[in-house]
């Protein structure tokens, strides 16, 4: 257990992968869509929630419900900033991240089935969710397993 704790939070942060760079790899992918999907929601004309997620927008509150999806974006490009902070600067806290975004989209999933919404279709995010879930908890295991498998060869 101190093996587990002492990677995923590192007595000295610094650009060392420990184990497998894998999680690496996928780790960018997630923060090139994560400043996408900040941006969209940011300076699109109506923040995505008509044009991506099939919300309708011919109501009372909608400038709300835009205003909401571009605050949303905001919030998704400081964590999408974190993230490109870690991966160029930062890697020993990959373990960390994933553990962040494992939680991050399991907070999504809760908020999605304690106030559902009616979309026209399916968003892209609800699948992504999923992906994302899997996702994250493959990528912590795989970090957390081979960096504590180089730690033993070490020691």
């Amino acid at each position: 257990m101190k093996t587990i704790l002492s990677i995923i939070f590192p007595a000295k942060a610094d650009n060392t992968i420990r184990g497998t760079k894998l999680p690496l790899y996928f780790f960018i992918l997630v923060a090139v869509i994560s400043t996408v999907r900040s941006c969209i929601h940011i300076f699109s004309h109506d923040g995505g929630a008509g044009s991506i997620a099939g919300m309708n927008l011919d109501v009372s509150g909608a400038n709300e419900i835009i205003f909401a999806f571009a605050l949303w974006g905001a919030e998704q490009l400081i964590y999408a900033l974190i993230q490109w902070i870690v991966i160029l600067r930062y890697r020993s806290l990959l373990p960390l991240m994933w553990g962040v975004q494992l939680l991050e989209t399991l907070g999504r999933l809760l908020v999605g089935n304690i106030k559902p919404v009616t979309f026209a279709h399916t968003p892209p995010g609800a699948y992504q969710n999923y992906i994302y879930l899997v996702l994250s908890a493959a990528m912590l295991s795989l970090s957390l397993w081979s960096a504590s498998k180089q730690v033993k060869k070490v020691a």
